[in-house]
């Protein structure tokens, strides 16, 4: 199988072509890897391959056989390094699978490798110290998100049909917005996140993917959902599949349209842009849409402050855990500026503050909650601005405390957090791109607790009506035979 033929199919598509014989898991692996090899360079999103060490039967799952890339981040895979974009844990190997790991096994994903990652997964940008910047395939004078930005360069470029990801603050559905990509985060507890965790980030972190078709998550999350033993969340399972979700009609939907970001960030005239176009396609498919006001049901300084206490508590008792268990010291050495503020900060976090910090999120769930009484989906731009040039993010990072950073990730990224906060689900939809750089724009979905069935009928619906797959950013392994 050529690369220009492969990077044509979806991993649906991958797998129907290996069930029918008409192409081998091998060839279909081989080209993979010439595809990270035709534009990883130009990109650096993998960090490293390995061969494969099981190839599923064709045909035994609707994505057996399938090439696939894991997060540096949020997974473990037994005998493969684990690293989390960091000095600090530089070289560490995993002992065993995680729950997810497992599920990838049997769902006939054959893993080949690793995507980059900030350090501790804690940026919206991908630059870590460790590995070096992330470029956009559509601009690589542009950064591809974060914290999965790795995953979303890889998929957008072509490296494989649909990677690993998860999400904490957005971190899924920032780079499938800056990467052209389709990214859902799903309901907090959908996913495990199990054993070595019971929650992450308290429970706003959550695991997925980004892909380049809507049908390729849906297929994905199918095979990755559902409990295991010890979870403290439990999300009810769906009455049918999602990939089955995805041909359904929606039917005519209320939504909402928040154009303007809690906090006062405003949203950029290209961004502004797309989502008009994007309230005009939705209403030229039968939807009724309206401009609304949503009470996040604390203030935005509040809400700031009680992330920021959340997550730069969560940081320092892993940075701690991780130090003692390699032996390595908590510096400049080993730390980037960011991560280092963010350690100090959340030494600091009294045990008052940090339960008065789960109460904002517990206000923040119902405030949320009691849109979607009246509402069935809400529409934002996944991001305010185009993505940005590399080294723009961390500027003066050295100069911020852990409180300043986290300020500037909700400043960067204003509509994604409050989903997170939640657990409900939220997806990042490429419907449209700037009319004047051709860089793709990310419009986010979002519904309520368990709502996934709904937010996969939408895409698909809007997937049919305005194609996106078929686009193809400047750095494309399609251009190697």
């Amino acid at each position: 199988m050529r690369v220009s033929e492969y990077v044509r199919h979806d991993a649906v598509g991958l797998a129907e072509l290996m069930a029918r014989g008409e192409v081998s898991p091998a060839e279909v692996e081989a080209a993979a890897r010439e595809a990270v090899r035709a534009v990883n360079p130009a990109i650096d999103a993998v960090v490293e391959t390995w061969p494969a060490d099981d190839r599923p039967a064709p045909g035994s799952t609707p994505l057996a056989g399938v090439p696939f890339l894991i997060k540096d981040f949020g997974i473990s895979m037994a005998g493969r390094r684990t690293e989390m974009g960091s000095r600090l844990t530089a070289g560490h190997v995993a002992r065993s699978d995680s729950f997810l790991m497992r599920r990838l096994r049997r769902a006939g994903l054959v893993t080949v490798g690793r995507t980059a990652t900030p350090e501790l997964a804690y940026s919206i940008t991908t630059e870590p110290v460790l590995y070096g910047p992330t470029r956009n395939p559509w601009d690589p004078e542009r950064g591809a998100g974060g914290s999965s930005g790795g995953a979303g360069a890889a998929v957008a470029a072509g490296a494989v049909p649909v990677a690993h990801a998860t999400d904490a603050a957005g971190s899924l559905r920032i780079p499938a917005a800056y990467n052209g990509l389709f990214g859902l985060k799903p309901t907090r507890g959908r996913v495990s996140l199990g054993p070595a965790l019971d929650e992450g980030f308290n429970g706003l972190a959550v695991q997925g993917g980004v892909s380049r078709t809507v049908r390729d998550s849906a297929a994905l999350l199918d095979l990755i959902r559902g409990p295991e033993p010890g979870d403290p969340y439990f999300a009810e399972q769906p009455s049918r599949p999602y990939a089955q979700e995805v041909t359904r009609p929606p039917g005519p939907l209320r939504i909402g349209v928040l154009p303007q970001a809690w906090g006062g960030r405003r949203t950029a005239a290209p961004v502004a842009g797309a989502l008009d176009r994007t309230v005009r396609l939705l209403e030229s498919l039968g939807h009724r849409t309206e401009e609304v006001t949503v009470a996040l049901g604390v203030g935005w300084e509040e809400f700031v402050l009680a992330n920021a206490r959340l997550s730069t508590a969560n940081v320092a008792a892993s940075v701690d855990s991780l130090a003692a268990a390699l032996g390595r010291p908590v510096d400049s050495s080993t730390l980037e500026p960011s991560t280092l503020a963010a350690h100090r900060y959340g030494q600091g976090v009294s045990g008052p503050e940090f339960v008065a910090a789960l109460t904002v999120r517990n206000r923040v769930a119902r405030g949320l909650a009691h849109y979607f009484e009246t509402h069935d989906l809400l529409l934002t731009p996944t991001l305010p601005e185009l993505p940005p040039l590399l080294g723009a993010y961390g500027e003066g990072a050295e100069a911020l405390d852990g409180l300043g950073w986290i300020e500037r990730l909700n400043d960067h990224s204003p509509f994604t957090m409050a989903f997170n906060v939640a657990g409900t689900p939220a997806m990042s939809v490429p419907v449209t791109a700037d009319t004047g750089t051709g860089l793709p724009i990310g419009m986010q979905f979002a519904a309520g607790y368990g709502r996934e069935d709904l937010l996969f009928r939408l895409a698909g619906q809007l997937e049919r009506a305005q194609p996106w797959s078929g686009r193809t950013p400047g750095v494309w392994a399609g251009g190697r035979s």
